[in-house]
């Protein structure tokens, strides 16, 4: 099994041990904080679980059916997360909303300090882990789920330090007023995730860093005149690549064809983290400006 799937297990895991603390606690104490961050966890729950079906499916090899594969499951999937982290922001927003209206005494003080401490300490090793297995891949649905529980983690910390000052205070009014900041800060953090995730749905352009490094290598091809037409887009860990590549009049189909197995091999070399699909057109001359392509 590869790392990958075996991170979306263990978030899964994770997840499941957490909503069983949090919902134990928030129910008996009443916070709603807790019971916001239950809620939360449960959603990461069945995330991280769609996220291992997606990611097997994402790998396996193109057919007759997915002639390019299926990596844009890894794009809908982090789509989906950040619309999930979304929601279940707006739905602790409401929570804390309506406990500012009608206040609640936070009950077991010390059950659910100690609760949320544990948390922390269980968030922040599947954070590092997650962070790890998405530094070795570069995998959009692993970055989304550590920036998901990185989210996790900046809350649950939010929490433990209200429930001190609580606890030591007796001012119950931070509880639903902490609840309606991690709602917002929920919501804004989604945003890139759903943005990187609709902009590879849109089969935008790779990243500028990773064009100038293709760039930086058709310049340094002496056997081609130049080149045109260079098209990038990314399905998760798939890479599309086409370019246009110019030699002269008299090379030989032969010898045209050797140079573009070179670079064919040469640029799937720049990305050896993903899986690099290339499509080389050998033009005799250069057709660029007469060409109807974008």
């Amino acid at each position: 099994m590869k790392l990958e799937k075996k991170a979306t297990l263990v978030s899964s895991s994770t997840a499941a041990v957490l909503v069983i603390m949090k919902m134990i606690v928030g129910i008996m104490s009443g916070s709603v904080a807790i019971l916001a961050s239950a809620v939360d966890s449960f959603l990461d729950l069945i995330v991280s679980l769609f996220n291992f079906f997606a990611l097997h499916q994402a790998e396996k090899e193109a057919d007759a059916k997915f002639n390019f594969g299926r990596g844009k499951l890894e794009a809908i999937a982090a789509t989906m997360e950040g619309m999930v982290i979304s929601l279940s922001g707006l739905f602790i927003l409401y929570t804390a909303m309506e406990k500012l209206i009608h206040p609640k005494v936070i009950r077991h003080m010390d059950i659910s300090i100690a609760v949320m401490g544990i948390s922390i300490i269980i968030t922040a090793a599947l954070v590092l882990f997650l962070l790890y297995v998405a530094k070795q891949g570069n995998n959009l649905v692993i970055k989304a789920d550590a920036l998901h529980y990185k989210t996790d983690l900046f809350s649950n910390g939010a929490i433990l330090l209200s429930l001190a000052i609580i606890h030591f205070s007796d001012i119950q009014i931070i509880d639903p007023i902490l609840g309606i900041l991690i709602a917002i800060y929920m919501v804004y953090s989604a945003y890139p995730i759903m943005k990187e995730g609709f902009l590879m749905l849109m089969d935008a352009a790779l990243e500028e860093e990773d064009i100038e490094k293709i760039t930086n290598y058709l310049n340094s091809v002496s056997e081609i005149t130049s080149y045109h037409h260079l098209h990038t887009r990314a399905a998760g860990s798939d890479i599309f690549i086409s370019v246009h590549l110019v030699f002269t009049v008299s090379t030989s189909l032969f010898d045209a064809h050797r140079v573009s197995d070179a670079v064919e091999d040469d640029i799937k070399a720049l990305f050896e983290d993903g899986r690099v699909s290339i499509i080389v057109h050998m033009d005799p001359y250069d057709d660029a400006e007469i060409n109807d392509e974008i």
